[in-house]
């Protein structure tokens, strides 16, 4: 396992940081994958955020199976988390955030505006894992609507908040947050989805976990990808057709594997075969 066990050493820097920054938060915006939304997750997380309002944003909804989405949303809610799917490169998906936002809050302080917040709109923070999109939210909420707050006062020197809406300020995220991956299957899934860099797990082992997730759960749309009569074969049968299929061929006529294993990646990555899947519910 502890080719697993990534954990940069920028980790505890980012921590202080964002201990720091949550203080003047009012609430946190966790952004997950929604194709996976408990291994995209930090379990760090929960320790550092403690009872602070937390909002999941389930970003990637449209690349996700939607049943599956709307289950682990009710998973959420009974862990006691808010749960909002979404899809950030859609500015009307981006918009649902703030009345969403509203109501959370109302439901957890009632209707009655917190003395704190009499003066000013609430602040969020934004947090995630690298690749759910998190930087892609945080530049669809700002646009071109911004106002620069700055250092503010009172607070700190170096908090840097920007108003971004009269009633919603973002507070400037502490960069990124990797997670320490408890196991191989969270690892491969992370891989899969691309939330880890290619070269820090053996790509053939990715795909080979691709391959099998896809035959146990999405066969049909996989034979349809490739048009196989079958694919009820074993691995490196399947990576030849495969790779035969999608012109992959080397001089000389053998598979080119590399290149047909980034082909698949990027298959896999980008809704060819429809809307998927790398955990359930039931997976828990």
């Amino acid at each position: 396992m502890k080719r697993f066990d990534y954990y940069p050493g920028h980790m505890a820097k980012t921590k202080r940081e964002l201990k720091e920054k949550l203080k003047w938060a009012d609430i946190v915006y966790e952004v997950v994958d929604a194709r996976g939304p408990v291994s995209t997750r930090n379990a760090d997380l929960d320790g550092l955020v403690g009872k602070k309002p937390r909002f999941i944003l389930m970003n990637k909804a449209d690349l996700a199976n939607k049943e599956e989405v709307d289950r682990f949303a009710s998973f959420f809610a009974s862990e006691g988390l808010k749960a909002l799917p979404l899809q950030a490169d859609s500015k009307a998906s981006i918009r649902r955030i703030l009345p969403a936002t509203e109501t959370y809050l109302e439901e957890l302080s009632g209707p009655k505006t917190p003395k704190h917040r009499t003066f000013r709109p609430f602040r969020a923070l934004v947090v995630g894992i690298p690749n759910v999109g998190k930087s892609t939210i945080i530049n669809r909420l700002v646009e071109k609507r911004v106002t620069a707050v700055g250092d503010t006062p009172n607070i700190t020197r170096h908090l840097q908040v920007v108003r971004i809406h009269d009633k919603l300020e973002l507070i400037d995220s502490p960069g990124v947050l990797w997670p320490k991956i408890a196991s191989e299957a969270t690892g491969l899934k992370l891989a899969l989805l691309g939330a880890l860099k290619d070269h820090l797990i053996p790509k053939d082992e990715v795909v080979i976990h691709g391959f099998k997730l896809l035959k146990e759960r999405y066969p049909e749309a996989f034979r349809k990808r490739y048009d196989l009569e079958s694919i009820d074969m074993e691995t490196v049968a399947l990576f030849d057709a495969i790779g035969r299929r999608m012109g992959c061929i080397q001089k000389g006529g053998g598979i080119d594997y590399d290149r047909g294993m980034d082909r698949f990646l990027h298959d896999f990555r980008h809704k060819k075969f429809g809307r998927i899947m790398v955990e359930t519910v039931e997976d828990l």
